[in-house]
């Protein structure tokens, strides 16, 4: 029984994952145009197609299963993206645009580790070895991104910070000259 009870939230939880794929899917695009520096932009090209991927994992892991894809909302994922959303929004520049974004994109790709995390748990105890083996992959692949964009961070955040230093002494950029001055008008 305990099986039983374990293997639906197992679905329920795959279910949502794949709706946080989803969603992402169309959000990463977004991002990559919003990125200043050509790493940060191509590693997010890069991952949206790795992102297919982790949709189609799970769509054969639910099918193994003999389990429809749909029926299922992430809400959690769906206020992260809104989030990250407004960060494309905002008026930053350059490299603070960037720290911004990899800001948002690291809280995605915690959420999805959690998550890919207790599924291959629960795959693994119920004995669901190619679904263990398919969610691993997935789950390290999530890891290596979240390193990847710790290790851009690094740079991009020292810069965003350099440049901030300058605006703090009333140095602005030609976009922020022109907004102002707008605004006096």
């Amino acid at each position: 029984m305990a099986e039983n009870n374990l293997k639906s939230v197992f679905v329920d939880e795959l279910r949502d994952i794949y709706s946080a794929e989803q969603q992402l899917i169309k959000a990463l695009p977004k991002m990559a145009k919003a990125a200043n520096s050509e790493e940060l932009r191509k590693g997010f090209e890069e991952h949206l197609e790795q992102t297919k991927e982790h949709a189609a994992r799970i769509e054969k892991i639910l099918g193994g299963l003999g389990e429809p894809v749909k029926g299922k909302k992430c809400k959690g994922m769906e206020g992260i993206v809104a989030e990250g959303a407004e960060v494309v929004s905002e008026d930053y520049e350059g490299a603070v645009m960037d720290a911004a974004i990899i800001s948002a994109a690291q809280r995605v790709e915690h959420y999805e580790i959690a998550a890919y995390g207790a599924v291959h748990a629960y795959a693994e105890l119920m004995g669901e070895s190619d679904a263990a083996s398919l969610l691993e992959q997935t789950l390290e692949e999530e890891k290596e991104t979240d390193q990847k964009l710790t290790d851009l961070s690094k740079q991009i955040n020292s810069e965003a910070y350099q440049g901030g230093v300058g605006e703090e002494a009333g140095e602005m950029k030609p976009r922020q000259r022109a907004a102002k001055a707008g605004s006096n008008r």
